[in-house]
């Protein structure tokens, strides 16, 4: 069998249904990758611009020329495996399409940058884009949680421990900590987004081309203003242009935004895997207690026709299994020798995209998941009472402790149970034949004890802290924080 390695497949998600045709995966194709490396050349033009150094008409020339409908994506990408990194290539075949409107602005396409500058500040770019759906989706997911927290706060179900039944809880605190694990990743990636740092270094991270391109054209008699023109000058108006952080110094090989990448889309992925894996076993057919909102085609199997399957909490938690996988290259990364690493930069691309994609992904399902919840109140006191009682024993051994001694009393209360659970019986009829407890509880007393409703502690409390932590999250008016805003690229130069 043949095979044409000429040809480029499409990777349109078929085999990543937890991140295909959602909103951030048009955010990291490599149509967006590629436009992410035009907007960091047309960035330094313009913060070269700014100090004085490139002039306007330059400016105009090399940001009308960065459009990536001029340039083939595919050619790109084969030829990026001559120097193991696409902007070499890039570089070449964009200053072709900008000396083909002026071959004196060619010369100052990529000026005094190094592909890693580019590439780094692209990937911040892009990583920048998908952060700010991640969050804009993160807070509607806790908007909804906020509100399946305080219209069941006090709805009865049994807490679990181990796979059992433990005390009983309210299905509001439950949901208060799945929005309290929400609003932690949400945190975290309102900060990690706000610092992202733009990648200003030069060969070696030192500046110093930049630095003596600044010098020639200084002698050249181009206008600087009197301000200082080496390429310590670019770092702030280059991030300004791309709307990222400006860096302390260059990061060639001090990979810490790139982990803490990781590490904060693996924190957002595992909160909301959290979140749907407990509906997955909350929607068990022999627990009943949630079902995931129903849509046209949504769970079917090919070959049950009962199965209502849970398809939303399955994506996410399918991206919650993946996602760690690609923090973890991420995180090895770190270990970047020398200044420019043969290996470790390279291996960060596909696993950063990867990790955005099934954020991103997992992100904008769970919307549609909390916001369409549906809960089963009814089936959740059933469940309760399955124990006859049993489930609020913890109660009944604090108040007997006093009159029998810990240790007395606990052994009752065990002996009791499995007698129940044996028998079929309701706890409280199996404990008003105690003798032990005949003289000291009247048998309302024992049911008393024994009300599961009256046995959830400070769920309600909870819950309003809970509350009172979104809303400090939501902001003043409890509406959503906007992204920040990017600014422009491809207006007129300065």
């Amino acid at each position: 069998m043949s095979v044409n390695v000429g040809s480029v497949g499409t990777d349109a998600g078929l085999l990543a249904p937890a991140w295909a045709g959602t909103p951030v995966a048009a955010e990291v194709t490599d149509e967006a990758w590629l436009r992410a490396m035009l907007d960091v050349e047309v960035a330094l033009a313009r913060a070269q611009h700014a100090v004085g150094l490139t002039p306007a008409a330059v400016v105009e020339t090399i940001a009308s020329a960065a459009d990536p409908e001029r340039l083939d994506l595919a050619a790109l990408s084969h030829a990026a495996r001559a120097a193991a990194n696409p902007v070499v290539a890039l570089v070449t075949e964009f200053t072709k399409v900008v000396a083909a409107k002026d071959p004196a602005a060619a010369e100052y396409v990529h000026r005094g940058s190094t592909s890693q500058d580019i590439l780094d500040s692209a990937a911040m770019r892009v990583s920048r884009r998908a952060l700010d759906l991640i969050a804009g989706d993160l807070s509607r997911v806790a908007a909804a949680l906020a509100a399946l927290a305080d219209t069941h706060r006090h709805t009865l179900v049994a807490g679990r421990t181990l796979a059992q039944h433990a005390v009983p809880t309210t299905f509001g605190l439950k949901a208060a900590g799945w929005l309290t694990l929400v609003l932690d990743a949400l945190r975290r990636v309102r900060a990690v987004a706000a610092a992202l740092p733009a990648q200003l270094g030069g060969a070696a991270g030192t500046l110093a081309a930049y630095h003596e391109y600044a010098r020639l054209d200084g002698d050249a008699g181009l206008p600087v203003g009197g301000r200082p023109v080496g390429g310590l000058a670019l770092m702030r108006p280059f991030a300004e242009a791309l709307g990222l952080a400006e860096p302390v110094l260059p990061w060639h090989t001090v990979r810490t935004p790139v982990a803490e990448l990781g590490a904060v889309l693996q924190l957002v992925t595992g909160a909301l895997g959290k979140f749907a894996l407990d509906v997955q076993t909350l929607s068990r057919t022999e627990i009943g207690e949630v079902a995931e909102p129903a849509a046209a085609g949504r769970g079917a199997s090919s070959a049950m026709p009962q199965k209502r399957n849970p398809a939303l909490a399955t994506l996410i938690v399918s991206a919650a299994r993946q996602v760690p996988a690609h923090a973890l290259v991420l995180a090895q990364c770190l270990l970047a020798e020398d200044e420019r690493p043969a290996g470790a930069w390279h291996a960060e691309w596909q696993p950063l995209r990867e990790a955005l994609r099934l954020a991103g992904g997992a992100a904008h399902t769970a919307v549609e998941l909390a916001e369409g919840l549906v809960v089963h109140p009814r089936r959740m006191r059933a469940n309760v009472d399955l124990t006859g009682g049993a489930i609020v024993a913890e109660r009944l051994n604090v108040a007997l402790a006093p009159a029998l001694g810990k240790a007395t009393a606990k052994k009752l209360l065990a002996s009791a149970s499995f007698e129940a659970a044996d028998t079929g019986r309701p706890l409280a009829e199996v404990l008003s034949q105690r003798r032990e407890l005949a003289s000291r509880f009247t048998p309302a007393q024992l049911a008393d004890l024994l009300d599961p409703a009256r046995y959830t502690g400070a769920a309600d409390a909870l819950i309003d802290r809970a509350l009172r932590a979104h809303g400090d999250a939501a902001g003043p008016d409890g509406a959503r924080r906007p992204p920040a805003e990017e600014p422009a690229n491809r207006g007129s130069a300065r």
